[in-house]
């Protein structure tokens, strides 16, 4: 599957929700004082920014396939001393012998048969380097099953054949935690859902709108997105009610994450 297009401003629409597995993620890093950390799959670069601020003796480098992405990051954080933005493809990135942590936060879903990839990482990451990743663990959810499900209707079938990914895009926690003992690393994995509660009357299809739905939007005309999406919401509507208190409608959104932080043992 190809890179879909990023929109920075809807990416971060729901900046609090969408952070706060980054922090708890990064939480468990315990590096004291890194030579190099690398932040793969960086987006808008506010999350790399908290690393630089975190490791102010490091050098912080956000790689990110988006132009668009970059382009935010570097505008906001330009002239920021120890921190750079880099055009890049996480399926070809391999760390050099300075790096001593690597973040990788929502980013890895993206890439088919990244377990490889972070086999790699785990071998030629020096001794005493970290490794932390998310990824969402909501591909069996209402929101995607019915993205899926719609995508493959008689309708939009000729149209999105192949643009959205169906059979195991993550490993489920067993399998991360496995890769890195059998690597020889220590390992800390674990899952979390969290509850989010959306606020807006359209808050679900604009949530997904800004991440798991961009390969549609890409693959179809602004009237058929329209058309498409009109279809998918009101699915969504179904599936995820929202209850209007004191004049404020929000949806609450279960929303699962599976993290991994490990540490090649010195």
């Amino acid at each position: 599957m190809t890179s879909p297009t990023w929109d920075p401003a809807l990416y971060t629409a729901f900046g609090d929700h969408r952070s706060r597995p980054f922090y708890d993620l990064t939480g468990r890093i315990a590096a004291a004082a890194p030579r190099r950390v690398v932040d793969l799959g960086c987006g808008p670069g506010d999350l790399t920014a908290s690393l630089a601020e975190r490791w102010p003796g490091a050098e912080v480098e956000g790689v990110d396939s988006s132009e668009a992405m970059l382009d935010a990051a570097r505008s906001r954080y330009a002239g920021r001393e120890g921190l750079r933005f880099t055009h890049g493809d996480i399926l070809h990135w391999e760390p050099e012998e300075d790096v001593d942590v690597v973040v990788s936060n929502a980013a890895l879903h993206w890439v088919s048969g990244h377990q490889g990839l972070m086999g790699r990482w785990l071998e030629q990451l020096a001794p005493g380097a970290w490794l932390a990743v998310q990824v969402p663990g909501s591909f069996s959810s209402p929101s995607h099953a019915l993205l899926r499900e719609l995508a493959e209707s008689s309708q939009w079938e000729h149209r999105l054949r192949g643009v959205l990914r169906h059979t195991d895009p993550v490993s489920e926690p067993r399998g991360y935690l496995d890769l890195m003992l059998e690597a020889g690393w220590d390992a800390d994995v674990w899952e979390t859902t969290y509850l989010q509660v959306l606020t807006g009357e359209d808050a679900v299809l604009t949530w997904v709108r800004g991440t798991g739905m961009r390969p549609v939007l890409d693959a179809l005309s602004a009237a058929e997105a329209a058309q498409f999406e009109e279809q998918y919401n009101q699915l969504l509507f179904d599936a995820y009610p929202a209850v209007e208190r004191d004049g404020v409608v929000t949806t609450v959104y279960p929303f699962r994450r599976i993290f991994c932080v490990g540490r090649k043992p010195a």
